[in-house]
């Protein structure tokens, strides 16, 4: 009976793609993958701030500068050929690329630059502080960022090196838009806002067909793309929830990549020999925090014992095997500053004390919000099984990722198991999210866990964050971040437990796709299939 379930659920969503489908084989010019794609809250650039919507961008836009497929570890020229710093003046002056159109036709100018930065900063979606950080505001930006001709002049205040400003201008909210096209296209001052929620206006290797919520994202290829036009005509990405509706698909050729399934499945794939199974690490942590907004949760006893409830072992011994690491620090394993330290286990005794020692009363009853798909509903149940071990019970509320994270968002969840990744490379990026708080008001929204979780962090933490930031020595750079992650492994809500690696099963005839330890460093344009 499950069996024919399954292939009846396949067969329904197979209905929109008859055309792909009767070829028994996926075309050669196209690539299909099957995802879950239900996070995706936004994917206007300036609003955009999920896992896929971060992925989707990347295929769509370009940045002055950039990490690129041919090389993830190098910052090279995107729109920009050529930049120039005056560290004492705070001001960096680029040079873009000649010859560069919009998939509209419309040339690159270096005011679509000045324009892209703009509406992020007076439009204020979730990822805009980390351009408003540089110390631009509606007020400031327009003496802040000038067109020159060919040149795009962009000065920042604040304890920043350089170095630290580029890979905040090579982040997601940096991405340039068609000016010409998007004014066109705004309504009631939104400067196109919601018209980028279903179309898109950038430079990037592929242009957007079709976006229709938790059903497909449907891309089509620039054949003008500076970088050289994808071999792929098109990219389509079905979303797909279900781990085991995405395996049959692939076994029947319905779809060339299969992006979320379990260790069992992989497993499985991998004995038959008939599909190529690729693992990429990824800097996304995993964790599980508690809303300090909830007077239950804020005894820093409840935090410690939760510690020594998580079955670490348990888990990446079992249905996370080759997809996750125990890992309790914030920053990732292999990045300069990570806290490789994971002193940590499960000891449901050890935590009963602690909380009898506090004085915690249990029973302690909590929502638990989850992402309602593999493998955070399975992460989701056996939290909810050792926590009970000392009295601590979870109830858990599962829900769609945009509906779990809207929630998160908002301060109304008691329990939240969430993951992390950073919104640029450098260790700033995760320092803010879980260790920085200056403000913990309702009124202060800051896309971190330590707001979203109501926990004021204590001053002299902040101070250091700050500290860490203005660093320009990277041995005592690296040293303020460890001792950090030390604080904030020892006494904080927010309980880390894993680094994620992502494995993706693909047709054996599948070659060049990319995937970094970002979701921003995912690429589709060097894919092939021989």
């Amino acid at each position: 009976m499950k069996h024919l379930k399954a292939a009846l659920f396949a067969a329904s969503m197979l209905a929109p793609f008859a055309l792909v489908s009767a070829q028994a084989a996926t075309p050669a010019s196209a690539l299909v993958v099957a995802q879950n794609i239900d996070d995706i809250v936004s994917i206007d650039p300036a609003e955009a701030y999920e896992f896929t919507s971060g992925e989707y961008v990347t295929q769509t836009y370009d940045r002055l500068v950039q990490y690129d497929a041919a090389d993830l570890k190098k910052l090279s020229p995107g729109l920009a050929s050529a930049w120039n710093v005056d560290e004492k003046a705070k001001t960096i002056t680029f040079t873009l690329r000649s010859g560069v159109t919009f998939t509209s036709g419309n040339p690159l100018r270096a005011e679509d630059v000045v324009y892209s930065f703009k509406r992020v900063v007076k439009l204020n979606k979730s990822p805009a502080f980390l351009l408003t950080q540089l110390g631009w505001t509606p007020e400031t930006i327009d003496t802040m960022v000038k067109a020159d001709g060919d040149k795009v002049v962009i000065h920042y205040q604040g304890d920043f090196s350089s170095a630290f400003v580029l890979n905040v201008l090579a982040s997601r909210p940096a991405s340039v838009v068609d000016a010409v096209t998007v004014e066109a296209n705004a309504a009631n001052g939104d400067m196109g806002n919601a018209w980028l929620k279903a179309h898109s206006a950038g430079t990037g290797p592929f242009a957007l067909k079709a976006f229709r919520p938790a059903e497909i994202l449907s891309l089509t290829a620039n054949a003008h793309y500076f970088g050289g036009a994808p071999a792929m005509k098109s990219v389509i990405i079905r979303h797909v929830a279900e781990a085991a509706t995405q395996q049959l698909l692939l076994e029947s050729g319905d779809v060339d990549m299969a992006k979320n399934l379990t260790p069992d499945q992989i497993g499985g794939l991998s004995a038959k020999g008939s599909f190529k199974i690729e693992t990429y690490p990824q800097a996304a942590v995993h964790f599980l925090s508690f809303n300090q907004k909830d007077a239950a949760l804020t005894n820093p006893a409840v935090w410690e014992a939760a510690r020594y409830l998580v079955n670490y072992k348990g888990m990446t011994d079992s249905f996370l095997k080759g997809q996750m690491q125990t890992h309790q620090a914030f920053w990732p394993s292999g990045f300069p500053g990570a806290l490789d330290d994971n002193p940590y286990g499960y000891d449901p005794a050890k935590a009963k004390k602690i909380l009898a020692d506090a004085g915690v009363k249990t029973p302690v009853d909590v929502t638990l919000d989850v992402i309602n798909s593999t493998p955070f509903t399975d992460m989701a149940q056996s939290l909810q099984a050792s926590f009970a071990e000392a009295g601590i019970n979870f109830k858990i509320i599962p829900g769609t990722g945009s509906q779990v994270i809207t929630k998160y968002r908002a301060r109304t969840h008691e329990a939240m198991l969430l993951y992390w990744g950073p919104d640029f490379m450098d260790a700033d990026s995760n320092a803010k999210a879980f260790a920085f708080n200056q403000d913990n008001s309702d009124a202060a929204y800051q896309s971190t866990t330590t707001w979203r979780n109501g926990w004021a962090v204590p001053s002299e933490m902040n101070a250091e964050v700050l500290a860490a930031r203005a660093e320009a020595d990277p041995a005592k750079r690296d040293a303020l971040y460890v001792d950090l992650q030390k604080k904030v492994q020892a006494k904080s809500p927010i309980v880390v437990m894993f680094q994620a690696a992502t494995q993706v099963a693909m047709a054996k005839n599948v070659s060049g796709y990319v995937n970094g330890a970002l979701s921003d460093f995912v690429f589709y344009r060097l894919v092939t299939k021989n």
